[in-house]
């Protein structure tokens, strides 16, 4: 492994592309290899037993690929799965979401005052919860699960009349003026597919809340890792094919479906993809 290897994303499906296209934005001459579990999502309504075990095979994939980095680019995954994926990938630096997107909220938020939206999994697990209060005791923390996000996001209605409804269904609640000691000042997207509807979701909210976007603060974690530990790989380097000319080089893999992969996919990175472009690999 050097600094010329792959960086490995991972992610049930296509919202973990949220966050490889932070990490083409933040590290513009690495080379990625993105693994979508599209047979088996989703994985938020699972149980830690089963993320694990398909955690880990995907772990196995990427060590073939001989990654010099994992993202785990899933909340599920990382609230779950991230000892039994580092155990299986020793040696490799692995990094989920939750961590650097509660640091990122303890930093910004002023009162300690932070609500999480994410998937059932991820609010049932207390992975935000419990990553925020280890960093900041004395923070106030409420989740909610907000699983018609996700179909949104994926079915791209990220605007419009359904999208708003269903913003002010969760976070309508979570900010209302009246709770005890005052609402939230920093909300947490504790779901790749969330940044999808960042512009909904901040419509909803009333001004002045902070908004963190674990894919960003999970991209700037990354390329720190990748800086200190002498591993950042320099623009010849690159070794497989770009998807775009100007953009980093990135594999895309998935387990069923490339044709679908590839539309919802396009409006997740902002980038056409064709179903050729997507290599379908079995775990």
């Amino acid at each position: 492994m050097g600094s010329g290897a792959p960086i490995g994303v991972f992610d049930s499906g296509v919202g973990g592309l949220t966050v490889l296209k932070a990490l083409c934005a933040a590290l513009p001459t690495e080379s990625f290899v993105y693994l979508g579990d599209t047979a088996r999502l989703p994985y938020g309504t699972k149980s830690a037993a089963t993320v694990t075990r398909y955690s880990v095979r995907a772990a196995d994939m990427f060590a073939d690929y001989g990654v010099k980095c994992l993202v785990v680019a899933c909340n599920t995954v990382s609230a779950a799965a991230l000892p039994a994926v580092r155990e299986r990938l020793a040696g490799v630096p692995v990094i989920g979401v939750v961590e650097p997107g509660a640091q990122a909220a303890c930093e910004v938020s002023p009162s300690g005052r932070i609500a999480v939206i994410a998937t059932e999994g991820t609010v049932r697990r207390g992975a935000y919860q419990s990553a925020i209060l280890r960093l900041r005791p004395q923070a106030r923390v409420s989740a909610q699960a907000a699983p018609l996000f996700v179909a949104l996001a994926e079915e791209g209605l990220c605007s419009g009349e359904v999208a708003d409804s269903a913003a002010r269904h969760y976070l309508g609640p979570m900010f209302r003026g009246d709770l005890p000691g005052g609402p939230p000042d920093t909300l947490v997207l504790g779901c790749t597919h969330f940044p999808m509807l960042a512009a909904v979701i901040r419509a909803a909210l009333p001004a002045g809340v902070a908004v963190v976007d674990s894919a960003t603060t999970t991209a700037a974690q990354v390329r720190s890792a990748l800086q200190q530990a002498g591993l950042a790989a320099q623009l010849a380097q690159q070794r497989v094919p770009p998807l775009a000319p100007d953009h980093a080089a990135v594999r895309l893999l998935a387990t069923d479906d490339a044709e679908r992969f590839a539309r919802v996919g396009s409006r997740f990175l902002e980038r056409p993809i064709s179903g050729a472009e997507v290599e379908l690999v079995d775990l």
